[in-house]
């Protein structure tokens, strides 16, 4: 990374957040907003479990929904400046249709 923290192309306030030093995935701007929401609500519902979950499957399972909405947000697995326009959409339409059908 370049000493004035603008990484080497330029993107890295496009791509990461720093808080207390520690660097995360920003969400991939792309994201429509009603999947967006969808996503985020996903999310909130995964960490909400992760904290009253009861037995061990219940936390794999909420731990599971975590996982699957950060992917689909792009803020985990392949980065979201990696990947094609095509593929983006694919990511976060796929993680959708998994995490709606845990509902079921």
């Amino acid at each position: 990374m370049a000493p004035d923290g603008a990484g080497q192309d330029g993107h890295d306030d496009e791509r990461w957040l720093v808080v207390d030093g520690r660097r995360w995935r920003r969400t991939d701007p792309a994201v429509p907003a009603d999947a967006l929401a969808r996503l985020k609500s996903h999310l909130g519902r995964g960490r909400s479990g992760v904290r009253t979950a009861r037995d061990d499957a219940e936390l794999a399972a909420t731990r599971h929904r975590t996982q699957l909405a950060k992917v689909g947000l792009g803020e985990r697995g392949t980065p979201w400046w990696e990947q094609s326009d095509a593929e983006r959409r694919e990511r976060w339409e796929s993680a959708l249709a998994e995490l709606d059908a845990l509902d079921d």
